[in-house]
């Protein structure tokens, strides 16, 4: 987020934390099957992974090959019969015309967005094949220095028609506030920086006292990191 590779350190409870408060919304549990499609240096894995396994659910891993073939893995997503798929917009993208064109059922139930800004007009022949009712699309935001996510929007047909883009509100527990440079929570309208707080704030940056102090203080409105 500030623009340099840098390590942050995420405790256990966060991602706790991320599960039990996506969980019950999401509907999560044992009969789900997801897929772990991304490496585990990008944090989107974290989702994946422990999403799945502390909701009880089955994780799919996918082959290295078949991640990068659109193809193979609309088949994988049709063979093992997965509920819940994590993609960036653009991977979503190029997966579209290989599910379309397989022309099979599939089980997906919900399919989540992160990574990157989602375009929802790109989605529209997706939702012509599988209506919201059936696959919900939901829209996530987080940064390098929290737990994968931050906010969360369920994609409504409105969205795909005009383009809105938005990436909703908060998780429960987690807090954001668009600030002046100097913390104060700043008016509709008005741009400024997005402070985040609450459960899913990391502890700092791996050996860097000094940007951690500068990045992760504590918002004089709120009290907390």
């Amino acid at each position: 987020t500030t623009g340099d590779a840098k390590g942050v350190v995420i405790p256990h409870r966060n991602v706790l934390a991320l599960v039990a408060a996506t969980g019950p919304a999401m509907n999560l549990g044992p009969s789900d099957v997801w897929t772990m499609f991304h490496s585990m240096a990008f944090d989107f894995s974290v989702w994946e992974i422990f999403g799945c396994l502390l909701s009880g659910g089955r994780l799919v891993v996918v082959p290295y090959w078949t991640a990068r073939t659109p193809e193979l893995f609309a088949r994988l997503i049709r063979d093992e019969q997965v509920t819940v798929l994590s993609q960036t917009p653009s991977a979503f993208l190029n997966l579209i015309p290989a599910v379309l064109a397989d022309g099979a059922p599939v089980d997906l139930r919900l399919v989540i967005f992160g990574g990157e800004a989602l375009r929802p007009t790109t989605l529209e022949p997706w939702i012509r094949r599988f209506p919201l009712a059936a696959c919900r699309l939901v829209n996530m935001y987080g940064i390098t220095e929290t737990t994968v996510h931050v906010t969360s929007h369920d994609i409504t047909a409105s969205d795909v028609k005009t383009g809105s883009r938005s990436v909703g509100r908060p998780l429960p527990n987690w807090s954001v506030m668009v600030c002046s440079d100097d913390g104060a929570i700043l008016p509709f309208d008005v741009p400024g920086e997005i402070w985040v707080g609450g459960g899913g704030v990391a502890l700092g940056y791996l050996d860097r006292p000094d940007l951690t102090a500068a990045r992760f203080p504590v918002h004089p409105h709120s009290g907390v990191r």
